[in-house]
């Protein structure tokens, strides 16, 4: 495993004192956003891919400085009701697409998204319950006539030009928020589709991380390194089903922290002895978004705490100890 960021934290300062300043605390790979939520502040793929200049001068900046590119990530609803929406986001990623052609990065991270209720839907339903049965039929319309169908043509797209994995943040709001529904659409699509394993969405909704971990074996393409501190008191009251807006800390179920202010130290441990035994030697990329920390501070607390239980290594192909 390797030690990587997500770029979405520093905004459009220049590549190449990003890099710079990674380089220096020790991070090996980035995660670098273009497009949709994660926003092109330090990489724009329709200006690189119009301009063959310019896309060699971000690929002999990213050569130069000694960290190496470990994804795109281009998170967007493609599936959203809005037609306008949707499109802005299929431009995005399909951009992202062909710039990792040229790249020669095969991973793209994104979200599997929401559609609406029915046709002509205005916003995402995002359904968390079986009865009334209204919402089974939602689920219905959403997987069958709408998620599937777009992500086997998304990935044929993909697959066209060199991408090998698309790995789905799993995220509450979104068809795909867990296990059982990114298994689902595996099965639908193909093992092109895989899993952006990130603990701190995860934790929130009451899974352990580390059994999940263990469940997605061989289906893990991306790994983000965020974590997530439950309040006890506010979730004994209201549950974690939470609302309110992020900046409201004191009286949310929980919030994202960096990396070890939420979980137990052991959960982490855990974590990374389970993606051992998954086989997954790629980079822990860190996303930071502790609304408690300024951003420089949060993410060099998140590096150290990971230095010292990343496997680097691996697992063993010998008992050298018998």
């Amino acid at each position: 495993m390797k030690l990587g960021v997500l770029n979405a934290m520093f905004g459009s300062k220049p590549l190449d004192e990003t890099l710079a300043y990674l380089k220096s605390l020790g991070v090996e790979t980035i995660e670098i956003g273009c497009g949709g939520y994660p926003g092109k502040g330090q990489c724009d793929p329709a200006v690189l891919l119009a301009d063959p200049a310019a896309l060699e001068a971000f690929r002999s900046t990213i050569e130069r400085s000694g960290v190496s590119i470990s994804v795109l990530s281009c998170h967007g609803n493609m599936v959203h009701p809005d037609k306008a929406v949707a499109d802005g986001f299929i431009a995005d990623f399909k951009n992202a697409i062909l710039l990792a052609e040229k790249l020669g990065v095969e991973t793209i991270v994104t979200f599997s998204g929401c559609p609406g209720d029915a046709p002509g839907a205005k916003y995402p339903n995002w359904v968390t319950c079986p009865w009334p049965e209204d919402y089974l039929a939602v689920l219905e319309y959403q997987w069958n006539d709408v998620l599937i169908p777009f992500w086997k043509d998304m990935a044929a797209y993909a697959e066209s030009h060199g991408i090998k994995r698309i790995a789905f943040e799993m995220h509450p709001g979104f068809c795909v928020y867990n296990p059982e529904t990114l298994k689902r659409l595996r099965a639908a699509v193909g093992p092109i589709i895989g899993a952006n394993f990130d603990p701190s969405h995860l934790v929130w909704q009451g899974m352990d991380p580390a059994v999940a971990i263990r469940e997605l074996r061989g289906m893990i393409y991306h790994f983000h390194a965020k974590d997530t501190k439950i309040d006890k008191v506010n979730t004994a009251r209201n549950g974690v089903l939470d609302t309110k807006k992020y900046a409201d800390e004191a009286n949310r179920s929980w919030i994202f922290r960096s990396v070890g202010y939420g979980m137990d130290p052991v959960v982490w441990r855990e974590m990374m002895s389970e993606l051992v035994l998954a086989g997954y030697e790629g980079s822990i990329s860190i996303e930071h978004e502790d609304s408690l920390m300024a951003p420089e501070e949060g993410l060099e607390k998140a590096v150290e705490y990971l230095k010292g239980i990343i496997v680097r290594c691996g697992k063993p192909t010998e008992m050298w100890w018998a």
